[in-house]
């Protein structure tokens, strides 16, 4: 709850406690001051059915029993209706035995307002009226001019005390519309409060599992561009040294396999380093994909000295980085299976530019296998290139297939959406 619906609340519920209070003192005032002007100038002609101070005390207690000592019996409508007629009677008897008791009469309409709803509260504050009237004109009309007088009174009385009731249960309402809505306004903050609560617990939650994400995302990436520079650049060093040891007694093709070791070692450890800073390839900062795969064929055909074709169709254009390095990291994995598992004489690669998507497809005439044991083919080398090679084309929203048979080949498609290249 807010600071001013605090202070609203304290200042409602400060009035009504002062009303109450009001409500409680003031027939018992007025009873005294009406006894003790009724003992020390008593009116002629006043009709008494009980002694003054007798009347006094009984109307007096009947205030006491149904108001002071049992203030919670307020909200007891017909029970309150008892007792206004019994307080409306008692003031009745006290008026006609001596006019000065006008004064308490006058309380009958404060207890309208208090005991009263609707309807009923102008009743009673009608009947208080004529009291009132009554006592002002010194007792009951007993002529045409004091008829007269009397009849003026109860006009103005009852004009008044209506106008007044009026307004007053138009501010009743309007109390009881703003209690309602500083209630409600209340419960909403506290429930603003508690939702602001959970939204705090589950944006710390949202952050941890963000940042779990997170690590775990970096970590496949990391997994990724190691397999794709350090695994295959240290097995293509592996392979030349091997090269090299075989050919110790032929000097020339020694250093060139020794050669192209140091050379596959500086090309790894830059791209490693360009991996760790979430660069993209150093083949892709300085030319275009076709280029990029080219170089990186002719490349690879040179080092392990097998056939390999490359050709674009359709129409070239930017890409995105993200679907150019997809591209690129598939031809480098599958060219890299090719030279390990295949047996293979030629390759062929194909980059197809077909509207909205882009395909790469890497072709070979090796000894090829079953589908099917391609899980099995995963685990028996501990690789991880053809995963990778998956997760990567579906990262950018790809599809990557694999078809092959024993003795025919196999063939690598990679399809991702030709995202263009934004502006830099």
């Amino acid at each position: 709850m807010t600071a001013s619906s605090v202070e609203q609340v304290n200042r409602l519920a400060a009035w009504e406690t002062r009303q109450a209070a009001l409500y409680r003192v003031l027939p018992y005032a007025g009873l005294a001051l009406g006894t003790m002007l009724a003992a020390v100038a008593p009116a002629p002609g006043g009709i008494s059915v009980l002694p003054d101070p007798l009347a006094a005390g009984l109307a007096g207690c009947w205030v006491a029993w149904f108001v002071t000592l049992h203030p919670t019996w307020v909200s007891r409508r017909p029970l309150m209706g008892v007792y206004y007629t019994g307080l409306m009677g008692l003031a009745a008897l006290l008026v006609l035995s001596s006019p000065w008791f006008g004064f308490f009469a006058w309380i009958g309409f404060l207890h309208a307002f208090l005991v009263l709803r609707g309807r009923w509260r102008l009743a009673g504050v009608a009947t208080t009226g004529v009291l009132v009237a009554t006592a002002q004109s010194a007792g009951p009309p007993s002529s045409p001019g004091h008829w007269l007088l009397w009849s003026l009174l109860v006009l103005f009385n009852v004009g008044v005390a209506g106008g007044l009731s009026w307004f007053g249960m138009v501010g009743e309402r309007q109390n009881t519309n703003r209690k309602r809505l500083v209630e409600e306004l209340a419960e909403a903050n506290g429930r603003l409060a508690e939702t602001m609560r959970e939204n705090e617990a589950l944006h710390a939650q949202l952050l941890s599992r963000a940042r779990e994400a997170g690590v775990t995302d970096e970590r496949q990436r990391m997994a990724r561009e190691i397999h794709d520079t350090l695994a295959q650049g240290l097995t293509g060093i592996i392979t030349q040294l091997e090269a090299a040891g075989q050919a110790r007694d032929r000097r020339a093709d020694w250093q060139r396999h020794v050669d192209t070791a140091v050379a596959l070692a500086r090309e790894s450890l830059t791209e490693a380093r360009r991996s760790v800073r979430a660069v993209r390839p150093e083949a892709l900062e300085s030319a275009r994909l076709p280029d990029a795969l080219a170089e990186l064929t002719r490349r690879w055909a040179t080092i392990n000295e097998l056939r390999a074709d490359v050709s674009v169709t359709g129409e070239p254009h930017p890409l995105h980085p993200e679907v150019e390095v997809t591209l690129l990291r598939a031809a480098q994995e599958s060219l890299a299976n090719v030279a390990r598992h295949a047996g293979a004489s030629r390759v062929g690669l194909t980059l197809s530019y077909m509207g909205d998507v882009v395909t790469l497809d890497v072709r070979d005439d090796g000894k090829g296998f079953a589908v099917t044991d391609l899980p099995a083919v995963r685990r028996s080398d501990g690789g991880y290139g053809l995963l990778a090679m998956r997760q990567r084309v579906s990262r950018v929203g790809g599809e990557l297939t694999v078809e092959s048979e024993p003795g025919v080949g196999t063939a690598v498609s990679a399809s991702v959406p030709a995202l263009v290249e934004g502006p830099r």
